[in-house]
């Protein structure tokens, strides 16, 4: 059973120090440490066995203790927090405890069965895709595989066409002999199978490529960057836009790596198969800054990390910053003004972790967002969130593939279809309609995409500047690193830093 306790907030009770190597009431669980077959089919499991041993009803007194003997703490249970808890209980021998704000592990992958039955994802579609063998491996450990490859179709004015724009979706919109042209001209300038974004296609001389180029970034491009960004695609990085490409071959796939396919089980079971470990303990509701803050190791200065000047009142709509988020308002900065240090106080970096009031000496991986652990004192950096509407029809499928975009018209961005994804045949569906918006910070917001540009990178590292200090902090994932990572990529990551930190069973300090 995987360690797991919920929380409300945390306790000031003790508990008895565990062993070192593992918590009180840890039992050691053995699995299969080869990789399975990537084309395993199969259907998914039944409910009732699925959530079967989801919790183990652990008592959130414990936290206390568990903190108490942690040698790791990690914030954050979704694919960077738990991959390096296990490397750091299995690898590393060290005692984690893995912190989650959220009432459940698999941060942004979580799923779950729907009152009909349909496992749905409640943060959006995750089909998982790697080339990265390691990756491949390591996840394949904690679940075993149901062959998918995903497909997507965008709604071109009532005309299904393959995103991403292929040969295929020309020979649909283009009268055959412009088409053929269009194509060998493609494959004369770009060769086969390359993926050419969209935004370098719109600056060639070519007219064919350009009347192409047009096509596509109207029709597939520019009304649903605005949608899903709220910005023009000019404005978008051009990491981001090369995420858009026109594809110069006839393979339907949105992913052509090596490895695809979705957990058989769900990813929910594959986190708690991850975080299954003696030396490990979850702790679920819990916002780590309850136990968790920062100061600069002497008495006289002011835990700026905490600074009650610097923190909102629930509710409080608090005026544009300079990241393009909530910040201090103009009384805010009269505040300020009185302060002695001014804005170099402000950016003093901390020089100490406490955990329930007492230094901590271990090492801390955080994957949540950076300015939210320092309370938004330069303001709140800038992200798009997602709304998502579920619908249920009697009926086998409502789509013909997967998902489909709505690229010229429709409020929401694209629509997802779940049983495409697990393969499960009950005679009824489960659709999810995306809705993006800007995120303001407000009460159970999901930032889940960084705005990129270079006004907020900076914003954005003058807060990683804050804890530049701090040997034993480290900082993982989308959000703590304020870039876009497929999942794969996030795995990768978390077992580069575990390399880094982890040798002959020791955790090395300092790294």
């Amino acid at each position: 059973m995987v360690s797991y306790a919920k929380n409300n907030r945390h306790s000031a009770s003790s508990a008895p120090e565990a062993s070192h190597p593992g918590f009180a009431d840890g039992s050691v669980d053995s699995f299969a440490t080869e990789r399975v077959s990537g084309r395993a089919g199969g259907s998914t499991g039944d409910p009732a066995d699925y959530s079967a041993n989801f919790l183990t009803g652990d008592s959130a007194d414990g936290l206390a203790g568990d903190l108490a003997s942690a040698d790791v703490i990690v914030v954050g249970a979704g694919f960077a927090g738990a991959v390096l808890a296990r490397e750091a209980a299995e690898r590393g021998g060290q005692k984690v405890v893995v912190l989650e704000q959220r009432p459940h592990i698999g941060g942004n992958a979580y799923d779950e069965y729907d009152a009909a039955g349909i496992l749905v994802h409640r943060y959006g579609p995750h089909i998982f895709h790697t080339n990265n063998r390691r990756v491949f491996d390591y996840l394949s450990r904690f679940c075993d595989w149901r062959a998918y490859d995903h497909e997507v179709l965008a709604d071109i004015h009532g005309i299904y066409t393959p995103v991403p724009f292929n040969f295929n979706s020309i020979e649909r919109h283009f009268e055959p002999e412009l088409a053929t042209s269009i194509i060998q001209r493609l494959l004369q300038t770009f060769g086969a199978d390359a993926k050419v974004p969209i935004i370098d296609l719109r600056n060639s001389s070519d007219a064919l490529l350009l009347q192409l180029a047009d096509f596509v970034y109207v029709n597939v491009f520019s009304y649903y960057t605005q949608k899903q960004w709220g910005l023009t695609p000019e404005q978008i990085d051009p990491s981001v836009t090369a995420r858009v490409p026109i594809y110069t071959g006839r393979d339907n796939r949105y992913f052509t790596d090596t490895y695809q396919g979705m957990p058989r089980n769900g990813y929910t079971k594959l986190f708690e198969e991850l975080l299954k470990h003696p030396r490990i303990r979850v702790h679920v509701g819990l916002d780590a800054q309850e136990v968790v803050r920062f100061d600069y190791g002497d008495v006289e200065s002011s835990d700026a990390s905490k600074d009650p000047r610097w923190r909102e009142e629930p509710g409080r709509n608090a005026s544009k910053g300079p990241c393009g988020g909530e910040g201090p308002t103009a009384s805010d900065s009269a505040v300020e003004a009185n302060d002695p240090g001014g804005s170099d106080a402000l950016d003093r970096p901390f020089e100490r972790i406490l955990v329930l009031e007492r230094p901590f000496s271990g090492k801390l991986i955080y994957t949540g967002p950076l300015d939210l652990l320092a309370d938004k004192r330069f303001g709140l950096l800038p992200y798009r969130s997602l709304d998502f509407v579920y619908k249920t029809y009697e009926q086998k499928h409502v789509l013909p593939c997967g998902t489909v975009n709505y690229t010229v018209d429709k409020e929401y961005t694209r629509i997802t279809e779940f049983t495409y994804l697990t393969g499960q045949e009950l005679g009824r569906t489960t659709i999810m309609e995306e809705y993006p918006r800007a995120f303001e910070g407000a009460v159970g917001q999901i930032p889940y995409y960084a705005i990129l540009n270079s006004e907020n990178e900076a914003a954005y590292e003058r807060y990683r500047g804050l804890f530049a200090k701090l040997d034993g902090f480290f900082t993982l994932g989308r959000l703590a690193e304020y870039r876009y990572y497929n999942m794969d990529q996030i795995v990768a990551r978390a077992l580069e830093l575990a390399d880094r930190l982890f040798s002959f069973g020791e955790l090395r300090h300092g790294a």
